[in-house]
């Protein structure tokens, strides 16, 4: 595609944020309507216990209470759905234990919804639920994954027989064992992928109303149509049609907005049973409480090595913590991460062992990279062990273990076919960039200071953008203007400029001429949402192909009117004209001629991945620990990727930026606690430490692309890479400081400045009994 002033390629500011910063966004709390009522979740602050629901008449009687709903006033409503069950390595189907709307008799985590009160005010149906007279027997709860299993450990769900969800395997374990006989060494890793609190700018919430037929809910999502779906299919049991879903304005997702709620439903059947528009809206505490939370894996590797310390095969073990149900995606999120265990590196044979765990915790869900990340962390990790424990370089050992260009395409063990990138070019770029080859006289002069100085690098590679099709609809309105209807959804990262970018590249109109619509499941018909970084490599792949083919019927409906051959035309500055001459017509022209139908001026495309897309890259993170206070100051951080073809340097920038922020977030900073009775005692902003400017440095960020081969525009995917790359970069910087300084060679996430300085003095309390 030659370039264009606004198309792809092009480092063109967001449209979107002139409505933003003059306070014209429209987030699902700007919502209201005539005769909207309030609704409030009664909340466990119990971990596990069994419950009674006194009488509600006398909260029914407060002013302004219009209606209380309790697990007995739903028993025409379905459960909440699980989509990603998995298959036991012994060939049985995983068990799916019920997710009610409100609890039954049971609770099962501290926040499990226990009643749904509707008032005229907030205020009124909060007071209401706080005279509901719940009589509770508490249960023993059970806290953390490894514990979950002990053959004496409480059960969540006593009928299951264990707090075993699913024990899944995936690999070669002959070709393994065969590599581990024959090694000539073995090296092995523990590690803790911390649970994490999602916390996006706006809270969820949702407006619900039913006109007699017909629902319509607005809500912050991440796609309409499988929200509307699962509604339809799961919980009313209604054509889909019956169930208008409408989003307008998001802050923030991060994976966590694209799942089903409780809420949701609750609001919708008490606005059928009240005929009036219901509102639910978190708060920030409502949060940590009620959304799906990430992460939260303990792994082991090993990995046989041959004399070259070349990598024959790896035993992976992850125990992933799924919570006290099973979220919308959550089985599948560990496997994925076990998708993508083997990396950059081209690993002759794998096995591994994918176990959920049922806790007494909140549901545990997709996060930003949703497994990728977990896989990431544990194989960079183990790269730097193996670079400790052989005595060679950590960049050695990653250069004789890399896929290399011409192994393209590439089919790792667990499937996954690679087919692009040149991990050993951007690793060494990333180096001098960073200057790798000076660090130490940098650290020497750190030490002089009282400072240990520590630099470390992460090359990862993830999967994105395969599964389902996207439609795109583009059509030229009567004004000359252009729209777009696409089934993605945009929760901050510039969508409505890039997608606008792929119309501009074909009908030369300025971004300002180009509407984009999402998030309205009536006007759009079919829609994947978005995650897993597939809206521009999936959804921006069929705008350009339906941008294209608008523009072939635009020059057909213009050649007869210019008395020239569709191939003399060109459109240039939003008009068709013939080439080398100032003969035209403009596009508001156009869509009045007579002929000019609908359909003609209408294109719609779509396309359907084949494989996924493989973005990559190197991180390397430099940093000093003072080791009096344990505090952990970045101070450089670089990152050369492979994105494939860019559609936007700017918008590209600020997602990486974005990522980066949040892997150092979970590095060093974010650390969800439940205490043993299964209290959450990181339930506010308080207790939870969120990264803040002065946490980060400035980052240097440039890219080495190389266009996909599979996806038809060349681009890889970019919206999870930051936060992937981030973490094993940190940390591995991190223990870089600690073992040169005191010969620590292990620490997990988060390495908050306690743990740091604790890590520390135990540290040097063995030094010195050893002396």
């Amino acid at each position: 595609m030659p370039p264009t002033r606004f198309g792809v390629g092009q480092p063109v500011r967001r449209k979107e944020d002139q409505a933003f910063i003059t306070g014209a966004g429209n987030y699902v709390d700007d919502e209201t309507r005539a005769g909207i009522l309030r609704a409030y979740v009664l909340r466990s602050p119990h971990a596990h216990a069994r419950f009674t629901i006194g009488s509600t008449a006398e909260a029914a009687a407060m002013p302004g209470v219009r209606l209380i709903l309790t697990a007995s006033d739903l028993g025409d409503l379905g459960d909440m759905p699980c989509q990603a069950l998995m298959t036991n390595a012994d060939g049985s189907e995983q068990d799916q234990q019920p997710y009610p709307l409100l609890a039954r008799d049971v609770v099962r985590h501290v926040g499990d919804a226990v009643a749904f009160v509707v008032a005229d005010s907030l205020d009124q149906a909060r007071d209401a639920a706080e005279t509901i007279a719940i009589d509770y027997e508490p249960l023993e709860a059970i806290i953390g994954s490894v514990a979950a299993l002990a053959p004496d450990a409480p059960l969540v769900w006593p009928e299951n027989g264990s707090n075993l969800a699913f024990d899944a395997q995936i690999g070669d374990r002959a070709a393994v064992a065969k590599a581990f006989d024959e090694a000539a060494r073995v090296v092995s890793l523990e590690i803790v992928n911390n649970r994490l609190v999602a916390n996006y700018m706006e809270p969820r919430g949702c407006l619900a109303e039913w006109d007699g037929a017909r629902f319509t809910l607005t809500l912050g999502s991440q796609g309409v149509h499988s929200i509307r779906d699962a509604l339809a299919e799961s919980i009313f049991k209604l054509p889909p049609a019956d169930i208008h879903v409408k989003t307008g304005d998001v802050g923030g997702g991060f994976g966590t907005k694209a799942f089903l709620y409780r809420e949701y439903p609750l609001a919708m059947e008490a606005a059928r049973q009240l005929g009036l528009p219901v509102k639910w809206a978190a708060d920030r505490s409502e949060h940590f409480l009620a959304d799906t939370q990430g992460r939260d894996n303990v792994s082991r590797i090993d990995a046989a090595l041959d004399a070259d310390a070349k990598v024959l095969a790896v035993k992976i073990d992850i125990i992933g913590d799924l919570g006290a149900y099973l979220s919308q995606f959550a089985p599948f999120i560990p496997w994925l991460g076990a998708l993508m265990a083997t990396g950059a590196y081209a690993v002759g044979a794998m096995d591994v062992r994918v176990r959920g765990v049922f806790t007494n915790t909140l549901p545990v869900d997709a996060y930003r990279g949703a497994g990728r990340p977990e896989a990431a962390y544990l194989i960079e990790r183990l790269m730097d062990a193996i670079a400790f424990e052989t005595g060679l370089g950590v960049d050695t050992v990653r250069a004789r273990n890399f896929v290399k260009p011409e192994q393209m395409p590439f089919k790792a063990p667990t499937g996954r076919v690679y087919d692009s990138g040149e991990f050993e070019g951007h690793m060494r770029q990333a180096m001098q960039v960073a200057g790798w080859s000076d660090f130490e006289t940098r650290r020497q002069a750190a030490q002089k200071a009282g400072k240990y100085r520590g630099i470390g690098m992460s090359t990862y590679i993830e999967a994105c953008a395969d599964g389902q099709k996207e439609d795109a609809t583009v059509s030229l309105e009567p004004d000359g203007t252009a729209t777009v209807l696409i089934g993605t959804q945009t929760n901050g990262q510039g969508h409505i400029t890039a997608y606008a970018q792929f119309v501009s590249q074909y009908l030369d109109l300025p971004l300002e001429r180009i509407n984009v619509v999402q998030g309205d499941s009536d006007r759009i018909k079919t829609g994947g949402g978005t995650g897993g970084s597939r809206s521009i490599p999936v959804g921006g792949a069929s705008v350009a192909r339906a941008s294209q083919t608008l523009a072939e019927r635009l020059k057909a409906l213009a050649a007869d009117e210019l008395e020239a051959g569709i191939g003399d035309l060109e459109i240039v500055d939003g008009r068709v004209r013939v080439v080398g001459t100032d003969r035209a017509i403009d596009f508001v022209a156009l869509a009045r001629l007579p002929k000019a139908t609908p359909d003609l001026l209408t294109a719609v495309e779509d396309y359907q991945p084949n494989e996924a897309t493989y973005p990559n890259g190197t991180h390397i993170c430099e940093l000093e620990i003072d080791p009096e206070t344990g505090v952990t100051h970045i101070l450089a951080y670089t990152i050369v990727d492979d994105f494939g073809r860019v559609v936007n340097p700017l918008l590209l920038e600020g997602q990486v930026h974005g990522g980066v922020v949040q892997g150092i977030g979970q590095a060093l900073l974010e650390r969800t606690v439940y205490a043993e009775d299964g209290q959450l005692l990181t339930a506010s902003l308080t207790d939870y430490a969120l990264p803040r400017a002065d946490d980060v440095p400035s980052f240097h960020f440039e890219t080495r692309n190389v266009p996909s081969k599979t996806n038809p525009i060349g681009v890889k995917g970019a919206g999870e890479a930051g936060t992937i790359g981030a973490c094993p970069a940190v940390m591995n910087a991190l223990i870089d400081a600690l073992r040169r300084s005191v010969g620590v060679t292990r620490i997990d996430m988060p390495a908050t400045p306690e743990v740091v300085w604790r890590t520390i003095q135990d540290a040097t309390s063995r030094k010195i009994a050893a002396e």
